[in-house]
């Protein structure tokens, strides 16, 4: 039977005539066995990592692209409501345009006095703050796009066509169109603008001799 000494550490079996280089490889070689065990948890640990930080930066993208959804989304909810707001206020404005027409009338006829003006000036009051705008003036150029022309005839004093008269003004709300106004249009008298290129060109001729000749004779 053979007994073992206490206090020492098994080393591995080296035949008793290898050299001392071969007993310094065959430690090197248990040691080596054994440190393999750390790095393989690194790795692990690195790994983990890598995939906490590949899930956060996918959530944050999910985070900002909600976040981009819900601000396109308050914005159109917004744009929807003012829309709706101004398409109510036309709806209640529209049927109050012959009323305030009446109050035109009346102002120009001088019959806008006592109670009748004082509910006139309320009534043009409260349709001024829900956004009712007047448009159309006399001697603007006509526009197709805001005035109706009820009337047409043709003047000597209009280099184009031009609101002479305003029947009826109209109406806005922002940038939506109520009623276009009502007009009288003049346009400019067929053979004017002819005569008056002729006429110009005259000038023009005459001016061109009076250079050539060294200017106007001295009577």
């Amino acid at each position: 039977m053979t007994e073992e000494t206490p206090g020492f550490d098994e080393k591995p079996d080296v035949p008793s005539d290898a050299a001392p280089e071969d007993a310094a490889q065959a430690e090197s070689a248990d040691k080596a066995g054994s440190a393999p065990a750390g790095d393989v948890t690194d790795v692990g640990l690195q790994a983990q990592l890598d995939q906490v930080r590949t899930a956060l930066n996918e959530r944050t993208a999910d985070l900002q692209r909600l976040q981009a959804e819900y601000q396109n989304y308050r914005r159109r909810v917004e744009r929807d409501r003012v829309t709706v707001k101004e398409i109510a206020a036309a709806n209640l404005l529209s049927e109050l345009l012959p009323v305030l027409d009446d109050v035109g009338r009346a102002r120009e006829h001088g019959e806008l006095v006592g109670g009748f003006k004082s509910v006139a000036e309320s009534l043009e009051t409260v349709v001024a703050k829900l956004g009712l705008q007047q448009f159309g003036k006399e001697g603007e150029p006509f526009d197709p796009t805001i005035h109706e022309a009820l009337m047409h005839s043709y003047a000597p004093d209009v280099t184009e066509t031009t609101c002479v008269a305003i029947l009826q003004p109209g109406y806005r709300i922002g940038e939506r169109t109520i009623r276009p106004a009502r007009v009288a249009v003049a346009e400019p008298q067929p053979g004017t603008q002819s005569a008056k290129s002729g006429a110009d060109d005259d000038a023009k001729g005459a001016a061109a001799s009076d250079e050539e000749s060294g200017g106007p004779d001295e009577g």
